[in-house]
């Protein structure tokens, strides 16, 4: 039978595919046990509290063990796979491992005669010590004749053992007339409780009990369980992305204090400038909307206030001005709502932008969106007009400053020139850090927004 020896299998580890991670779910295995594989060789997919990532082997061998399922959630640092890189055949399935010993027995489970400790390698030694018995009832017995000593004189009697019983019971018993000599314990160890102590009253007797010891109240009935209709309910498991989306938001809203501004702005000329991008060969193949303008007009907006674009350090109580953008964007995916961001995108032109966000939304869609792109980001927008919702006071991503709210452009009667027109308009609300940002910076930030949007071809003397 061929055997794999110690040296010649490596244990590949679940790694942290993203900073500060401490555990990813194994969503599906592309190897089996027998398999070979090369160093670089994708052997399953593993989806963290971030995203779903591939996981590439970091070496040539034979498959020899899975160690989990999948579905199963592992913690980083756990061995997942054991592959054999000796080149050797695939080894018998090797004997399961003897069961351990069990452990020895309770010294209050020894024999009465004595304890019996176990020492390790040594197997069971019978120890020398003695153990007092326990005490049981006193069962009375006939007065025998004195017994005389050498001297003519009647042998002492014994001195009896004081009852075992806890200083309250003691009280009760002296309460009700009761000599613990004459009850018969049920205690561990022959301890007297005070049950005994009212078994041993006479039924004619009335129980009278101590005020500073009057019985403990009957324990309430235990809380009946919650029973589902499994029929008209699914209940879901939280993990994943999901539940680090929902840490991450109580951590945010119960930490920075929030303040949401809105604003209703016309964005016709936006519109029109976004048929007219469609349009360009410079954006031939590129994904042009109205978020697309909207993104260059925050950027434009934060290098005109930069002290929105900071974060709060809270050990050394300081604020940390950002000097470069990660600009945040919300996407819903089939796991949950992710938000990946596009560095440094102070830096692109209106080009460069629409091609970073046309990528960003395809990953993002495909579920290939990696830990890296959801790390650092320090402003954020969300689109929640896609759904027909017109505003929303959007909170803080961790770590972040600000977070825009865009809703549904509608045509509306509005004043345009002095006449009741027709109009595309939204509102935006923008969520800030009160501790980082004032109500007059913010309103600038916004405000900001709003007037590019309205003349929205400055933009291009800028992109």
């Amino acid at each position: 039978m061929t055997t794999m020896t110690e040296a010649s299998v490596r244990e590949f580890k679940m790694p942290d595919v993203g900073e500060g991670l401490t555990e990813a779910e194994i969503l599906k295995w592309y190897v089996q046990v027998g398999d070979t594989v090369t160093d670089g060789q994708v052997v399953c997919e593993v989806e963290t509290a971030k995203a779903a990532v591939e996981l590439p082997i970091p070496y040539d061998g034979v498959v020899r063990e899975l160690r989990f399922a999948e579905g199963t959630t592992v913690d980083v640092g756990t061995a997942i796979i054991a592959v054999d890189v000796s080149g050797g055949a695939a080894p018998e399935p090797a004997p399961a491992a003897p069961a351990e010993p069990a452990p020895a027995p309770a010294a209050e489970e020894a024999e009465p005669q004595g304890r019996t400790p176990v020492l390790v390698g040594y197997g069971v030694a019978v120890s020398s010590t003695k153990r007092r018995p326990r005490k049981g009832p006193e069962v009375p017995v006939a007065a025998a004749p004195a017994e005389l000593n050498g001297h003519g004189a009647a042998a002492p009697a014994p001195v009896k053992e004081r009852p075992l019983a806890k200083p309250p019971v003691r009280k009760l018993a002296k309460d009700l007339g009761v000599d613990l000599a004459r009850v018969t314990p049920s205690g561990p160890d022959g301890i007297i409780t005070r049950e005994d102590v009212h078994a041993a009253v006479a039924p004619a007797e009335p129980v009278v009990e101590a005020p500073v010891e009057a019985p403990a109240p009957a324990a309430a009935p235990a809380p009946a369980v919650a029973v589902y209709d499994s029929a008209r309910e699914t209940r879901i498991p939280v993990k994943g992305v999901r539940k680090a989306t929902a840490q991450a938001m109580i951590g945010s809203a119960f930490t920075a204090p929030h303040v949401t501004e809105f604003v209703t702005v016309d964005v016709t000329r936006t519109m029109k400038l976004v048929e007219e991008l469609k349009q360009d060969k410079e954006f031939q193949g590129l994904r042009v909307n109205p978020l697309l303008l909207i993104a260059k007009a925050l950027l434009v907006a934060i290098k005109r206030n930069p002290e929105i674009n900071a974060s709060w350090d809270e050990a050394p109580q300081e604020i940390v001005l950002k000097h470069y953008v990660n600009l945040g964007i919300a996407a819903a995916t089939p796991r949950g709502l992710i938000v990946p961001n596009i560095k440094d995108a102070q830096d692109k032109t209106l080009p460069q932008l629409s091609a970073a966000l046309g990528e960003l939304v395809s990953t993002a869609r495909e579920g290939k969106t990696s830990p890296a792109a959801m790390q650092g980001g320090t402003v954020t927008i969300t689109n929640v007009g896609v759904f027909g919702v017109d505003t929303g006071t959007p909170i803080l991503n961790p770590g972040e400053s600000a977070i825009l709210a865009v809703g549904a452009i509608k045509l509306q009667p509005w004043v345009h020139k002095g006449k009741v027109k027709p109009r595309q308009v939204t509102t935006l609300a923008l969520s800030f850090d009160h501790r980082l940002v004032d109500g007059e910076l913010g309103s600038k930030v916004l405000a900001d927004v709003a007037a590019i949007l309205e003349q929205p071809k400055r933009l291009l003397s800028w992109a």
